[in-house]
């Protein structure tokens, strides 16, 4: 079989993000890009001779075209291996899941996580390092170097190979396994929580609701909850992975996830609802009649994560991004273990995992996760949760607002403001930098603003320093509203605002959000002039 050089010329535009590169399908289906992209990651990896290589993506459009591609390319490049889900499909922690097991050099996830699909929707590549978690910005800079240089890649030429069958073929002198997506996944559940105690509880009769909303998460979702917990035939629903993910946005949140909010908040509610993301790293946590914000999801999992047998003997810490609301703080300095305050990026977790640090982390963008792998992981979240009900045997409902009782309650929202022109967006963010020094003792919308500053993070394990992570505003009414531009979209910017208010008072925990939070929304506005520099009167999406 033959190996092909292949002329190319950079293209302007392959600089990854935080979670890979992410454009547009019809970015990636122009000639060479893919081609060009893999090569610069390739050209990076250290010790690929002879070694495994994990492969496999969401299910999204163009995920079928460029696992092929990826297969002739790690040939071309002397991998010794390649491990690739059946269908080409592995949710991203899945993958991480893989890598970590099998000990391979790293993996191609496919995926631009909860951005939509299909055609017109979104595309993404990014390479997991042998941790089994993202590349660290050092490779992804030196990916981007070697993108910019580029002159020519490297590829077999050979058939594609059919991914519907699991078992060994060779494509050239490597050998390529297509696996079950699901089987070594589904072993490391197992040994983190307790699938017996879980499967009482849906003898007993237990109601849930688990919408994939046609997104990756599926598969792994049938067959752990309704063919090894027992759980009713349907409880899994929209449980297919398309393309297009069927038409729904795969972001698991109350906007995008609005039949399973209105099953929920209504007459006939199961016990437990949730959901999970485009490429099944995300979760979105609803009790009969109540939503659970990520952020308060994190906690609870955290002050009860003990009743599962893969974190009895407790935590080491817990992680937060700086977004996410400070109801984990409260939960770790009861505990009495380590606590960090991250930027946004599981990089930075893994570091911290990396190191023993911490157990737990978790961001408000709904992604929650463990030492059991890099990557945030919206079934193991959903399991955990499962898990503390069985013990517990209390509603989820009660679960949460015995946490508001012992802990206090953290309303919070985040307010986004999608595809923003980008150079307002950044001058936003540029003038409200300029005014920080100023703020202290201003009043807006009611509210006195105690202390901001523009968060930079020192990591406590390689010392690196990331500037520029978001800019917080801290109210002396114990409220908070922190501004961000997100890296996760692939046209335009987003703005996104994240407000939050503690309350204490237990007589004050079942007001309305949007009251309370009113005052922060407004302080917020004022400060940040949105309105006056966006033009956007409201934001795009409120969670």
């Amino acid at each position: 079989m033959v190996t092909t050089s292949i002329p190319t010329t950079p293209f302007s535009d392959q600089r990854p993000g935080t979670s890979g590169l992410r454009k547009k399908v019809t970015v990636f289906q122009q000639p060479r890009y893919v081609e060009n992209f893999i090569q610069a990651i390739f050209d990076n990896v250290e010790g690929a001779q002879g070694s495994t290589l994990v492969i496999g993506g969401d299910g999204r459009y163009f995920n079928d075209v460029v696992v092929q591609t990826a297969i002739r390319m790690a040939a071309a490049h002397g991998f010794g291996r390649v491990l690739v889900g059946q269908r080409g499909l592995l949710s991203t922690p899945a993958a991480s899941c893989v890598i970590r097991k099998h000990k391979a050099i790293g993996g191609l996830v496919l995926s631009a996580s909860h951005n939509p699909g299909g055609p017109d929707g979104d595309f993404g590549i990014k390479f997991n390092m042998s941790h089994g978690g993202p590349a660290p910005e050092s490779f992804t800079e030196a990916v981007f170097k070697r993108a910019t240089a580029i002159t020519e890649y490297r590829i077999v030429d050979a058939p594609d190979i059919d991914l519907s069958r699991i078992g060994p073929t060779k494509v050239g002198e490597m050998n390529v396994e297509v696996i079950d997506p699901v089987a070594d996944y589904a072993e490391l559940m197992e040994q983190l929580v307790d699938f017996g105690k879980i499967a009482d509880l849906f003898r007993s009769g237990f109601r849930m609701r688990f919408d994939a909303l046609s997104a990756i998460t599926g598969p792994y979702a049938k067959a752990i909850l309704e063919n090894r917990l027992g759980a009713p035939a349907g409880t899994v629903v929209n449980g297919e992975p398309k393309p297009d993910f069927g038409g729904h946005h795969p972001d698991p949140n109350p906007v995008h996830a609005h039949d399973l909010m209105d099953l929920m908040l209504g007459p006939d509610a199961p016990d437990f609802g949730a959901a999970s993301d485009g490429d099944g790293d995300r979760n979105m946590i609803v009790a009969r009649g109540l939503f659970v914000t990520p952020s308060d999801s994190l906690a609870i999992l955290a002050s009860h994560a003990h009743l599962a047998p893969g974190y009895a003997k407790g935590l080491a810490g817990v992680a937060r991004s700086m977004p996410t609301s400070r109801a984990a703080d409260r939960v770790a300095k009861k505990l009495g273990i380590n606590f960090f305050e991250t930027p946004t990026g599981w990089k930075f977790f893994a570091n911290l995992l990396d190191a023993g640090l911490i157990t737990l982390c978790g961001e408000e963008s709904a992604g929650t996760g463990s030492n059991h792998i890099r990557e945030k992981d919206g079934l193991w979240a959903v399991l955990l949760w499962l898990n503390i009900l069985a013990v517990t045997k209390k509603p989820a409902d009660q679960i949460v607002r015995e946490h508001w009782a012992a802990f206090g309650r953290d309303y919070y929202t985040r307010h986004d403001y999608e595809e923003l022109e980008t150079a307002p967006a950044n001058e936003l963010m540029e003038t409200l930098r300029k005014k920080l020094p100023a703020l202290p003792g201003q009043r807006f919308g009611g509210l006195t603003v105690q202390s901001c500053d523009d968060f930079a993070y020192t990591d406590p394990v390689d010392g690196s320093i990331t500037p520029k992570q978001g800019i917080r505003i801290l109210f002396e009414e114990d409220a908070r509203a922190v501004f961000r531009l997100s890296g996760t979209g692939t046209s335009g910017a987003t703005l996104r605002v994240y407000l939050e208010r503690f309350e204490p008072d237990t007589n004050r925990h079942d007001l309305p959000t949007a009251d309370v939070l009113a005052p922060v929304v407004q302080a917020a506005n004022e400060i940040a002039e949105i309105a006056a520099r966006t033009g956007r009167n409201e934001p795009s999406v409120i969670t």
